[in-house]
């Protein structure tokens, strides 16, 4: 039987028909392997985990696979990045950073047929804990060459594509007060300060949200497309990343004490207990407040208020573990 092109190579196909193609691969050992890679790897991400890059490229290159690096210099580098390896035509793009790198690659690769691996590097890899990533180098690289891509449905809110989540409210303000100098230093413990301080701080304020034409008023709001939160934390048991559908957390009381139970509720895994804490599921999300306000996207600042929240389904390929289900 015929073979069929390296994934790079098979323009002019959907994602849909790629990801049909690649379902064809694992029936044709000889064509599944993606051997030419573009590694696009943010220096600053999981100084700690350096040895886990290193050793991982070695294992790929041991393996005999082709592997450019590209490392990002400055912030958004990885999506300009991203846009200029798809015209090399590589098997894969594989991103060695956190959940702020792989957003931005994302954001470049979105809409074409090239997938997108994982060298998890950041703080808290939400994505890679979705996609079920091993963390041993060996293990990654040979979910690199071998790990099944399939399509996967993005979040984008105006105009801006995400994988995990979009937030406003106390999530939002906790992302864009971390000091990135103490976040390297300290990792989550960054997180934790900043949550403290925001804890103190207290807020009253509320948040318009409208979820396919419905009204709602929260003091806090995340768009779930995916059910881990900040590592492994768990917000919304039933929202997947291959389901092209949100399930948008409402924390319906606002000030410093009802933020700290939220918190804590998190924390223990009893969030979902809480008489005002609603999930509600829908594909358009439009949330509106303080204008200005920053709206955080897998962890980064995204935008800001007021947002429009669109369900994009299977707009890319993500190479995860076989299953995405749990």
């Amino acid at each position: 039987m015929q073979s069929l092109p390296p994934i790079g190579e098979r323009e002019g196909l959907s994602i849909l028909e790629v990801a049909e193609s690649i379902e064809l691969d694992k029936m044709h050992p000889v064509c599944l392997p993606r051997t030419r890679l573009v590694v696009i790897h943010n220096p600053t991400a999981g100084g700690r985990r350096r040895h886990r890059f290193e050793a991982t490229l070695k294992v790929l290159r041991n393996e005999g696979c082709t592997v450019e690096v590209m490392p990002t210099t400055a912030p958004g580098d990885a999506e300009k990045l991203a846009r200029q390896a798809i015209h090399s035509k590589p098997d894969a793009v594989v991103v060695a950073g956190g959940d702020g790198t792989i957003n931005e690659a994302i954001n470049g690769l979105a809409g074409s047929t090239c997938p997108l691996a994982v060298i998890p590097m950041g703080t808290a890899n939400v994505l890679a804990s979705e996609l079920s990533l091993p963390l041993s180098p060996r293990m990654i690289a040979r979910n690199i060459v071998q790990g099944l891509a399939r399509p996967v449905c993005l979040g984008r809110a105006n105009g801006r594509y995400f994988t995990i989540m979009v937030g406003s409210g106390f999530d939002a303000h906790v992302v864009a007060g971390v000091n990135l100098k103490i976040k390297r230093l300290i990792g989550k413990g960054a997180y934790v300060l900043e949550t403290l301080k925001q804890l103190l701080r207290g807020s009253l304020v509320r948040y318009q949200v409208t979820v396919d034409g419905i009204p709602y008023q929260a003091a806090s709001v995340v768009v779930a497309n995916a059910h881990y939160y900040g590592g492994r934390y768990v917000l919304a048991p039933d929202a997947r990343i291959d389901e092209a559908l949100f399930h948008v957390c409402l924390f319906v009381r606002s000030g410093r004490w009802s933020a700290a139970r939220y918190v804590l509720a998190m924390l223990t895994g009893t969030i979902t207990r809480l008489h005002d804490y609603r999930i509600v599921t829908g594909k358009q999300v439009e949330i509106s407040g303080v204008e200005g306000d920053p709206v955080q996207g897998d962890g980064d600042v995204l935008t800001q208020l007021p947002v429009q929240v669109e369900m994009i389904p299977d707009v890319i390929l993500l190479v995860g573990s076989s299953e995405l289900d749990r």
